[in-house]
């Protein structure tokens, strides 16, 4: 059964912590003052950061405050190896929106009802997400995660997203391999593929710390494959090659009609002072052959712009991927990923450049091409850069099966945030984004929306 998470929960939860912070047990129990008593000199502002969880699982990305601008999982182990240990984390997210959408699609009816005619909509709260995290220390340098979705707009019952073996110690104490390993990492199961950079950066269902907006990308390059990726990093140079089945599923049938699927990245991450740190990496996926590729389609957990641009039939399960744009290609993809990244203090600088071409079935002559870019700036500030700005533009355009000219969409976001704690966030953005050239048979046709919506995070 599906997990409902309420938003109230989260509020209260929130006011707890807050209570926890401004009413220590010390406090409680410290007798009054008399009044000719010498005030007490007021306590030192303890930092946020000092509220997180200590970290106990060695390369570990922190689901909290801490996991931001982290790419790749770190080579630096994090926590000294003290035996087995079984770590459990969570993720909820809820939303409040206030979005409205329009178009000018001319009216398609069948058996009385008009496919091009908007859902109506108003303001209110979307179903929460929520994650469970499991990692468990097995050796030194090498642990096992798994996610699983207890709750999603896609899916009506709880999940695994993903499950895998990562090594980044060798598990033979031999000198040759002591020393290889600290430059290689091997991950091996099913996981989240790395191709590209926005992938560390977008809300991943229930886990929202991380993006400094509600929505993804219009086209949201994000998908879990079963297969390997090995790394080697020495310097802050990045090379990384991996091998999957291409699918999120694995499957041994129909073998002519599959192939595996090739990742590769290639980069450079550097801290150049104790001010500047500059981050440029390129990747490339590529799959000939498959049945059900899903490069730009494998986020089941949905969309967060609820029945955005969707009919009168439409479903919140159906209908999951409401703003967003698969440019479909099931059949075969190549796609490219460039991604530059600045962060100067507490400005940051990120942008996307991606060109995909594939096909959706085998009856497609010519492989047909999508070319997305987007470039947002995130301020953060106050100590321990608390509270946030941002504003991204995003746009995409392509060649969709069966129309005969490019179609595409562009959007503009602006966000704010404040982490209550490293592990609480609220945050909220203003959305606008437009459709452009789909013909007037399509429900796109003339598409907007806009509105704002509102997000509450916890994760740990």
């Amino acid at each position: 059964m599906k997990t409902n998470l309420s938003f109230f929960a989260i509020l209260t939860l929130v006011a707890a912590t807050a209570g926890a912070q401004s009413n220590s047990p010390a406090d409680s129990a410290r007798p009054a003052r008399p009044d000719t008593a010498s005030p007490a000199p007021a306590p030192a502002p303890r930092p946020a950061l000092s509220l997180a969880p200590a970290i106990d699982i060695q390369y570990m990305r922190a689901n909290d405050k801490r996991g931001i601008n982290v790419f790749e999982t770190p080579k630096v182990a994090g926590a000294p190896y003290e035996g087995f240990k079984l770590n459990f984390g969570a993720a909820f997210s809820q939303q409040f929106q206030g979005l409205g959408h329009e178009n000018t699609a001319a009216p398609k009816v069948t058996n009385n009802v008009d496919a091009n005619k908007l859902m109506d909509i108003g303001h209110g709260f979307n179903n929460a997400g929520a994650n469970l995290y499991i990692n468990a220390q097995l050796a030194p340098g090498i642990r096992v995660a798994l996610t699983s979705y207890l709750s999603s707009r896609h899916h009506q019952e709880t999940w695994v997203k993903d499950g895998y073996l990562l090594i980044d110690e060798s598990p033979l104490d031999v000198a040759a391999l002591n020393t290889l390993m600290k430059y290689v990492t091997i991950k091996a199961g099913h996981f989240e593929v790395n191709y590209g950079d926005s992938h560390f950066r977008r809300s991943d269902n229930g886990n929202g710390l991380y993006n400094p907006f509600v929505g993804n990308l219009i086209m949201d390059a994000f998908t879990t494959e079963v297969g390997a990726e090995l790394y080697l990093r020495a310097n802050g140079f990045i090379a990384m090659g991996a091998m999957t089945g291409g699918e999120i599923k694995g499957n041994v049938l129909t073998p002519d009609d599959r192939s595996p699927a090739y990742i590769a990245k290639l980069g450079f991450d550097r801290q150049l002072n104790a001010d500047v740190r500059v981050r440029l990496t390129g990747s490339r996926y590529s799959n000939s052959k498959s049945p059900a590729g899903t490069l730009f389609a494998g986020d089941r957990a949905g969309s967060r712009y609820w029945f955005i641009l969707e009919n009168t039939a439409a479903t919140s399960t159906a209908q999951a991927s409401s703003g967003l744009i698969n440019p479909m290609f099931r059949r075969s993809v190549t796609s490219y990923q460039i991604n530059p990244f600045v962060k100067v203090r507490g400005l940051e600088l990120f942008g996307v450049i991606e060109q995909a071409k594939g096909i959706n079935a085998a009856t497609e002559v010519e492989r047909r091409t999508w070319n997305q870019y987007a470039a947002e700036a995130t301020y953060r500030f106050l100590a321990d850069e608390t509270m946030f700005l941002a504003a991204r533009y995003n746009t995409a355009k392509g060649e969709l099966p069966g129309m005969t000219e490019k179609v595409g969409a562009d959007r503009t976001q602006f966000g704010a945030g404040w982490f209550l704690t490293p592990n609480v966030l609220l945050k909220g953005e203003w959305v606008n984004q437009k459709y452009n050239d789909f013909p007037t048979t399509d429900i796109r046709n003339g598409g907007r929306f806009k509105g704002f919506m509102v997000e509450g995070v916890v994760s740990f």
